[in-house]
C-alpha cells in the first residue's frame, strides 16, 4: 500500500532537535543541508512545503557555552534569541544553494488565539507559498510566557498545518515511529503501521519526553496528529535518519506510522476554536445540555449549565465539560464570567430579570461552538 502523502500537495514538516543539532552540541550543518535538499526536490515536484525546525534553543546554549537546557524561562528565551539568529542563518544559506528564498516566521499561541492575527498568519503564509518562498517557523521562545507558549513544535506544526490547511503532517524525529509499546524498554514492541488519527488507544501506546535537549516525546506527535486531522490533514510519525525520507514519502513509499484524517473535516472558523491551547473558562453541563449540542446540534442556553469557573470575557472561548468532566465542546461566550453565573439554570426569557438586560438567547451559539 502506497503512502497517504504520494498526491500531497501542501505539506507542513516539522523537524526535531535530534535531528538538525549535533546531539545538542549546535547545529549540524550538513544536516540542515540534507533537509534542504530534500525540500528543494519537493519543490520541484510541484509540492509546497513549510518547514517547522527545532534548534534554535540547542544552538543559542552551544553559543553561551551552556551544556544542559536551562529550566528557568528567562535563560530558554535568551538562549532562543542567540539561537535563532544561527538558525535562520544556515537554513538561508542552505536554501540559497537551491535558489530557493526562505522567510523566519516566528509564532506564539496568542498570534494564534486572536482571529484577526489567525487570518494575518494565513494569508501571509498562503502568499509565501504562492510566491515560492519556504516559509521557515518557530515558535517565538523569546517573548513566549507559560500562558502562551505552544510547549513543543509538534503542537505548533499541528496548528500551522490546519492554518493553512495542509494535505499532510510530517513528523520526523529519532525514532522508527509510533510503537505499540516503548521500544527502548519493551524488546518485544512493534511498530504502528497505520491508524485513525485520533484513535484513543494510540495516546496509551505513547511514551514519556524525549532527551534533554529536545521537550516533545511521542505522546505530543499523537496528539498533535489528532489536532492535524480536524482540518483533514493525514500524519506519517517517522525516522528522520533514514536516508532521502521526504523523497520517498512523497513518492509513495511507506515509511513509520501513517496516522489517517476522517473524512470529515470541520469548517476553517471551528478549526480555529478547537485549536485554542487554553481557554479563559469553563462550563459543567447537565445530560440535557449535552445532548442539545452533541445530538441536536443545538446552542448552549443558560439553563443547561450546573457551574462556571475562571475568569472570561464575552467572546472569549470557554471550554464545555459533560457530567463527568470530559471537554466535549468549546466556543465563543456570549457573556462575561459574572454574567454568566449569575443566570446559570435560568430559562432564557428570564435572562433580562436577572441581569436587567439580554445580549443574546444562549451562553453560546451553535455557530460559535466546536464539538472535540
Amino acid at each position: 500500500m502506497e503512502s497517504v502523502l504520494k498526491d500531497a500537495k501542501r505539506l507542513v514538516v516539522k523537524v526535531g532537535s535530534g535531528l538538525v543539532t549535533n546531539q545538542g552540541q549546535g547545529l549540524d550543518h550538513a544536516a540542515l543541508a540534507r533537509w534542504a535538499g530534500q525540500v528543494a526536490e519537493l519543490r520541484h515536484m510541484g509540492r509546497e512545503v513549510v518547514l517547522v525546525s527545532s534548534g534554535a534553543i540547542a544552538e543559542g546554549m552551544q553559543r553561551l557555552g551552556w551544556k544542559r537546557r536551562p529550566h528557568a524561562l528567562h535563560d530558554l528565551q535568551a538562549a532562543a534569541a542567540v539561537g535563532q539568529m544561527g538558525l535562520i542563518q544556515v537554513y538561508e544559506s542552505c536554501f540559497r544553494e537551491h535558489n530557493l528564498l526562505t522567510s523566519q516566521i516566528l509564532l506564539t499561541h496568542e498570534d494564534l488565539a486572536d482571529r484577526k492575527r489567525y487570518l494575518n498568519a494565513r494569508s501571509t503564509m498562503r502568499t509565501l507559498l504562492a510566491l515560492g518562498v519556504i516559509p521557515i517557523i518557530n515558535e517565538n521562545d523569546t517573548v513566549a510566557i507559560d500562558e502562551i507558549r505552544f510547549g513543543d513544535n509538534d503542537t505548533l506544526a499541528a496548528l500551522v498545518t490546519n492554518l493553512i490547511e495542509a494535505d499532510a503532517l510530517i513528523i520526523l524525529t529519532d525514532q522508527a515511529g509510533l510503537y505499540n509499546k516503548d521500544p527502548r524498554r519493551d524488546p518485544t514492541a512493534t511498530l504502528v503501521a497505520e491508524a485513525n488519527a485520533g484513535d484513543p488507544q494510540l495516546e496509551a501506546m505513547a511514551g514519556g519526553a524525549g532527551s534533554h535537549i529536545g521537550l516533545g516525546g511521542m505522546l505530543t506527535k499523537v496528539l498533535a496528529a489528532k489536532r492535524a486531522a480536524r482540518s483533514g490533514a493525514h500524519t506519517v510519525i517517522a525516522s528522520g535518519r533514514e536516508d532521502n525520507v521526504l523523497l520517498r514519502l512523497a513518492q509513495g513509499e511507506r515509511i513509520g506510522t501513517q496516522l489517517i484524517a476522517p473524512s470529515a473535516t470541520l469548517a476553517a472558523r471551528k478549526q480555529w476554536l478547537a485549536d485554542h491551547l487554553q481557554v479563559r473558562g469553563t462550563l459543567l453541563l447537565d445530560a440535557g445540555a449535552v445532548k442539545a449540542l452533541r445530538v441536536d446540534g443545538k446552542s448552549l442556553l443558560p439553563i443547561g449549565v450546573h457551574q462556571a469557573t475562571g475568569d472570561f470575557e464575552r467572546g472569549e472561548v470557554v471550554s464545555c465539560l459533560d457530567e463527568s468532566g470530559r471537554e466535549m465542546a468549546r466556543g465563543l461566550i456570549n457573556y462575561n464570567s459574572i454574567e454568566t453565573r449569575r443566570i446559570l439554570r435560568t430559562p432564557s426569557p428570564e435572562i433580562e430579570a436577572k441581569l436587567g438586560y439580554v445580549d443574546e438567547p444562549e451562553l453560546i451559539h451553535r455557530d460559535n461552538l466546536v464539538l472535540l
